[in-house]
């Protein structure tokens, strides 16, 4: 296994429609992520980078260091788990990319990210 595969990125999303407001265009949505490392040598996760593209096709690009304010180090056969958002002007859209992730030694790679979708209840039926 090649140590681009040695991390799983598991994705799980929640519409939420509480905090949306479809009449301004304004749907949010939460997306639970697991980052498992099945390698083995530790890796700490240092930067992300996401593009998150809504129904209409517009493309955001989002990068930034670390995932919600911490820079986890994931031991071999551990994981970590996180939970952001997302706020789009469409019922669907979809998000991928990939955490820049390094080894104890100091080599850097990426994790992909797959792509997933969001989307409102039965905005897909």
């Amino acid at each position: 296994m090649s140590i681009e595969d040695s991390i799983e990125v598991t994705i799980r999303t929640d519409y939420l429609q509480e905090q949306s407001l479809p009449e301004q265009q304004r749907y949010v949505f939460a997306y639970h992520i697991r980052i498992e490392n099945r390698g083995e040598q530790a890796a700490t996760l240092r930067r992300r980078h996401w593009f998150i593209a809504n129904g209409n096709g517009d493309i955001q690009e989002v990068m930034g260091e670390g995932v919600v304010g911490e820079q986890p180090r994931i031991e071999p056969g551990a994981d970590f788990h996180y939970t952001s958002g997302c706020v789009l002007a469409t019922r669907v859209g979809s998000m991928r990319g990939y955490y820049v992730m390094q080894t104890d030694e100091g080599d850097l790679f990426h994790a992909t990210i797959p792509v997933f979708t969001l989307a409102t209840p039965n905005a897909l039926n």
